[in-house]
């Protein structure tokens, strides 16, 4: 009956005749978390987390324009068939493109990613087999539909074709979530449960090259 509000812990475990006693001077202090923010102190911009992606977006991207400048050469007989000429054709380098997922990375995936993940470790800490399936779920049927939601209107938008956006979720929305399913669950799964926790950062960004060069390579169509 103790634990229903016996008379030493009262109702479920709080006595209201009982002082609080004060926090000490290592108690009252801030708790910092990993990306070097304070808390309590408002919200600070993960620099880090946003320029990782940033950076491998543009790397995405950039193997993606020169597989389409490879694949041209080939169709086409322009003899240009050396990589090292597809290469050095910098005219060719739509750097709008580039800077479009460059920007997402940056302002967007990078940031929202940074906080999802974040989100997971709170509630799901512990590395338990039921935790790494749920992580797994929730980052497919969660983050992978938002950030196909949001990298097609982000591409819409720079291209000032907003009214087209709806037929393009028709199309390739879709077909690009199933693709990223068999992608994502199985690298999702080796993240959680193998990669320790101070490696699953860079782990997911090597994976993600692969995934930006294929975003970018959807976003041309």
């Amino acid at each position: 009956m103790d634990a229903l509000g016996g008379p030493q812990c009262g109702f479920w475990n709080w006595n209201p005749f009982s002082k609080k006693p004060k926090p000490s001077r290592s108690q009252r202090r801030p708790i910092r978390s990993n990306s070097g923010s304070t808390a309590g102190q408002g919200y600070r911009f993960p620099v880090k987390q946003a320029v990782t992606a940033a950076s491998l977006s543009l790397t995405g991207d950039t193997i993606a324009q020169i597989r389409d400048r490879w694949s041209k050469s080939k169709s086409s007989n322009n003899h240009i068939n050396d990589l090292q000429d597809v290469l050095s054709r910098i005219s060719d380098h739509d750097w709008l493109r580039a800077l479009r997922m460059t920007s997402y990375g940056f302002l967007l995936y990078g940031p929202g990613s940074y906080a999802w993940y974040q989100c997971l470790e709170h509630f799901f800490p512990k590395p338990s087999v039921q935790n790494i399936m749920l992580k797994v779920l929730l980052n497919q049927i969660i983050l992978g539909p938002c950030v196909i939601a949001v990298v097609f209107a982000w591409n819409n938008l720079w291209l000032g074709k907003v009214k087209e956006l709806p037929q393009k979720y028709q199309r390739d929305a879709l077909p690009t979530l199933l693709y990223g399913f068999r992608f994502w669950i199985p690298v999702s799964a080796l993240n959680f449960w193998v990669v320790p926790l101070q490696a699953r950062v860079a782990f997911m960004s090597m994976g993600s090259i692969f995934w930006n060069f294929y975003l970018s390579s959807t976003m041309t169509k």
